[in-house]
């Protein structure tokens, strides 16, 4: 049966080359390591960090859930030394997590000015970055997740800066990075090499190794750094699966540590769902990550702030109390 609507002609489109857009961002921009302990400890940073370092001890799993603006505020470093150190034992991000990734990792240099782009109807047609959609092929031909499928390419590829790499450096370290994309959210979807099938089935196959993951969370931490939609919708569906099979098994999945990492003002009670007609309640790390997934038995945290200062701040913190 032919559909009665009609589809947009990719082939109308015109890619450029990379060397030709203006960057925002390059490796300048990535924060050293500073392993100086913190003047004072946070009491909310200490929370966190002791959870953390108690999952490593139990080997129970330490979930980051990201948006892409974790690796644009210069973190990658202070990620990938957790990842090395056991204290994040899974990563979940969005379908702009590899793009920024693959682009630093293959020239030194993300993101671009939409404003301006969006004005020359250039924004996101970029040929180099395009090249991810093959890639993304392949790792559905091999029945890979897209974050694995990704990070194998950059690890054995020519990549001049792959050691900044998080999903490069994730599948040497067997740390799964998993990406969860939304169809038409990311500029790889605008290119005529991008393939729907391939993209949805190797992003299927990520949400079934983070569910995988989250099946094993009992006196684990989840993390949520500047995720307001994907990383608590897909937790929430994840944790429903988990449980459901858990109960199945006579096991509980209850008893974890949640954390919020953002710059919206809260309040000081977090603990407790906001009625409907609150803004907040519409947050959802909020409700979903702050109160409605650990009321059986877990707590959580929120930390306000810019992400270039507190993912140092909870570096800093794991390892003055892993060296106290």
């Amino acid at each position: 049966m032919s559909s009665q609507y009609r589809r947009f002609d990719r082939r109308k489109l015109q890619l450029k080359p990379l060397c030709e857009r203006e960057h925002l961002l390059d490796l300048s921009t990535l924060l050293e390591i500073d392993d100086r302990p913190p003047d004072e400890i946070d009491p909310k940073f200490r929370g966190i960090a002791e959870s953390m370092l108690a999952a490593r001890r139990s080997d129970a799993p330490i979930i980051l859930l990201m948006g892409a603006h974790l690796l644009r505020a210069g973190v990658a470093r202070h990620l990938i030394r957790l990842m090395e150190r056991g204290l994040i034992s899974h990563v979940a991000m969005n379908g702009a997590g590899p793009i920024h990734d693959y682009e630093m990792a293959r020239i030194g240099a993300t993101t671009e000015s939409v404003a301006r782009y969006i004005a020359e109807g250039q924004f996101g047609l970029w040929s180099e970055t395009g090249e991810l959609n093959e890639i993304i092929n392949r790792a559905a031909q091999a029945g890979l997740g897209l974050g694995e499928g990704v990070g194998r390419e950059i690890l054995n590829g020519a990549y001049p800066h792959k050691e900044i790499s998080v999903l490069a450096m994730g599948y040497r370290l067997r740390v799964p990075v998993t990406v969860h994309v939304g169809i038409g959210y990311d500029i790889i979807h605008e290119h005529p090499s991008c393939d729907g099938a391939a993209l949805g089935r190797s992003s299927y196959e990520d949400f079934l190794i983070f569910a995988e993951t989250v099946s094993r969370l009992e006196g684990g931490v989840v993390l949520g750094f500047g995720s307001a939609v994907m990383g608590p919708e897909v937790f929430l569906k994840a944790l429903a699966m988990a449980r459901n099979a858990a109960h199945r098994q006579g096991r509980k999945i209850e008893t974890f540590t949640t954390a919020v990492f953002d710059v919206l003002p809260l309040g000081e009670e977090t603990g407790t769902e906001p009625p409907t007609d609150d803004p907040r309640y519409y947050f959802r790390p909020f409700k979903t990550l702050l109160v409605r997934t650990v009321r059986t038995g877990g707590r959580s945290f929120y930390i306000r702030g810019l992400h270039r200062e507190t993912f140092p701040e909870l570096y800093r913190t794991l390892g003055a109390l892993e060296d106290s």
